[in-house]
Order: C-alpha cells, then sequence, then structure tokens
C-alpha cells in the first residue's frame, strides 16, 4: 500500500503494536525498514514525516495486520 502524508503518528503506531506479523515501509529504492523493531520505527517516523514521506510503500506479510492498516486509512483517508 503507498502511503503519503501521515500525520497521526500515534494512531499508526497504535495499529502496529497490534500487528503479529512482520510489518515494513519500503521505498521506491528498495530500502526496507522493518517496523517491528522500535530503533527502526524512529527511523520510519522521522521517514514519513519528511519529503520522502510520499514515496513509501507499507507492507504487511499477514493479512490480519493488513486489515488494521485497512481501518487505520479508512479512518484517515488522507493517507493513502
Amino acid at each position: 500500500m503507498k502511503i503519503t502524508n501521515v500525520k497521526q503518528i500515534d494512531e499508526f503506531l497504535a495499529a502496529l503494536r497490534h500487528c503479529t506479523g512482520a510489518v515494513w515501509l519500503e521505498s521506491k529504492d528498495g530500502d526496507k525498514i522493518n517496523l517491528k523493531s522500535r530503533l527502526s520505527q524512529y527511523v520510519a517516523i522521522s521517514a514519513l514525516l519528511s519529503a520522502e514521506g510520499d514515496n513509501l510503500g507499507l507492507y504487511c506479510a499477514k493479512q490480519e495486520d493488513e486489515a488494521l492498516f485497512l481501518n487505520f486509512f479508512g479512518r484517515f483517508p488522507e493517507t493513502v
């Protein structure tokens, strides 16, 4: 899922905390940021808030986790 304009960081991280599988951001260059790592979450937040934030894709290994983010996107449609 391509994401843009994520300003609701607390809600984004709350959805992430409920995920049980791998979740990562991927840049257009193929760089991947593992969102299950606390340190990587700080890097990801920085990337989301930067100019590069509009060029990131969100990927989930499990469909259940993807559903959590679809709920998030439903509440904040400007992020997709």
